[in-house]
């Protein structure tokens, strides 16, 4: 591409690089000059311009954006038409997005002209919720550089993992002065949490806060079928030893992590029993602001791993 300031008489089909006010019009950034264009700058006085001209190895901006989104945008993932050298992913479905970002770095390491951004890996979206941009810097880029991002993105490196309907239970205990009017709001405040991951909450069990009751609630949610119990104690669990995690062992379970560096959500626990994921949760995941909680439940409901060495990884922005 050849740019810079350019004899009017050799400026047709050039791009211009910055707008020019004009008697009566405005001739914008990036508009290709014509006949017409050239006579009213000649008539306004101008002999030159400041524009770009493409050669027969580039590619301009919108066509080079567009295949470079293309290649980035996997599963569930949409791309828009491109525009000013702008091309949009955007989710096509409700779930998280998931980012591989060594190839993104790989992408933005090609060429300065070529850029890729993405929001936060592991953001819960919505469809038509913009997740990525790719912007082509300037006004267009040669067909090697375009091949040479492709192929530094290998295969698609954004996509949606897509929210899954899986049946989910919810525990809560009681203690001496446990008001049921609190038990109750919390089942509505679980069920709007859940919908809005498109769960939902399939059966509710309230029990004493011992050992003996927990264990026998987590055994019956989990010959229910359910793949994913949340435990509410009338106490929050401090230790490994507590009843919640030693509930979770008597019904042949195991305690996967106590503790996160997230907060609110500092006490929450990450357990298995059989197939069935089960979350013990403080008291504070009663309210329905934004919980660490939140983040492994996203997680779990988009079929995304998660463990202990994925709890100890959120203190980066932990901080809710």
């Amino acid at each position: 591409m050849k740019f810079g300031e350019i004899p009017l008489e050799d400026a047709d089909g050039a791009i211009l690089a910055h707008s020019i006010r004009l008697a009566g019009r405005a001739l914008k950034k990036g508009h290709v000059l014509d006949d017409t264009d050239l006579a009213v700058l000649r008539a306004a006085g101008h002999k030159t311009v400041i524009a770009a001209r493409l050669e027969a190895s580039d590619l301009d901006e919108n066509h080079a954006a567009a295949r470079i989104a293309e290649a980035c945008a996997g599963e569930h993932a949409s791309v828009d038409p491109a525009f000013t050298g702008r091309c949009n992913i955007r989710a096509a479905c409700s779930g998280l997005l998931v980012v591989e970002r060594g190839g993104v770095d790989a992408l933005n390491a090609v060429d300065e002209a070529v850029t890729l951004s993405t929001i936060a890996p592991l953001a819960a979206v919505t469809p038509g919720q913009l997740i990525a941009t790719v912007k082509i810097i300037t006004f267009g880029v040669t067909s090697k550089t375009v091949g040479s991002s492709i192929t530094a993105i290998g295969s698609s490196i954004v996509h949606v993992a897509p929210f899954r309907s899986l049946a989910t239970g919810l525990i809560q205990t009681r203690l001496p002065g446990t008001k049921e009017s609190v038990l109750d709001k919390t089942v509505e405040t679980t069920r709007a949490r859940l919908g809005s991951l498109g769960l939902e909450l399939d059966r509710e069990i309230r029990c004493g806060h011992n050992v003996a009751e927990i264990t026998a609630a987590l055994k019956t949610l989990g010959e229910t079928g359910c793949v994913i119990t949340l435990v509410l104690g009338a106490s929050a669990i401090v230790d490994r030893r507590d009843v919640v995690p030693v509930a979770v062992q008597q019904a042949g379970g195991t305690v996967e992590h106590f503790g996160m560096p997230v907060d609110p959500g500092n006490l929450m626990l990450l357990a298995r029993c059989g197939p069935m994921r089960v979350l013990g949760l403080p008291g504070s995941a009663r309210s329905p602001r934004l919980h660490g909680f939140d983040w492994v439940l996203q997680r779990l409901a988009a079929g995304i791993p998660v463990n202990g060495q994925d709890l100890m990884a959120m203190g980066v922005g932990g901080l809710l």
